[in-house]
């Protein structure tokens, strides 16, 4: 099937997805700088320069949007019908990267938190993410992931 909109059009579009400073990730820093959490943001020496780096408690958080990274069973996370292999291969690039990532950092000794988009989008939702977060923060839990 080829893509109904223009080439430039496409691109244009492309261009305004965002890689840092999400509507997800602000919602997670607002909330945890509310409870008293301070962390540092996109740290380049770490590798995939996690979103929130928390060193006090040795965490790294990433905010992951569901359609890039490929939450499991949620809607957001669906498959384009158009150029399905270029879609598949570019998927399947993105999750080999952040498991390799995530192996990474624990081999460095930090702890990894993913946090789902589709966790965020509701405000209820987000309040119970936060709790979930702040909990797993202090249960020194070496890896976990708060998704739907």
């Amino acid at each position: 099937m080829t893509d109904v909109i223009s080439r430039e059009k496409r691109s244009e579009l492309m261009s305004r997805i965002r890689g840092s400073d999400t509507e997800p990730e602000i919602a997670v820093r607002r909330g945890l700088h509310r409870a008293g959490f301070r962390f540092r943001l996109h740290q380049r020496k770490l590798p995939g320069s996690p979103d929130l780096v928390l060193a006090k408690f040795g965490a790294v958080i990433f905010v992951h949007g569901c359609f890039w990274h490929r939450h499991q069973g949620c809607r957001l996370a669906y498959r384009p019908k158009s150029r399905t292999g270029f879609w598949t291969e570019k998927f399947r690039q993105n999750r080999a990267r952040d498991r390799r990532l995530q192996r990474e950092l624990r081999d460095r000794g930090w702890r990894v938190l993913v946090v789902w988009e589709c966790t965020l989008r509701k405000h209820a939702d987000r309040v119970k993410a936060i709790e979930r977060i702040k909990g797993w923060l202090r249960s020194g839990a070496s890896r976990g992931e708060i998704g739907v």
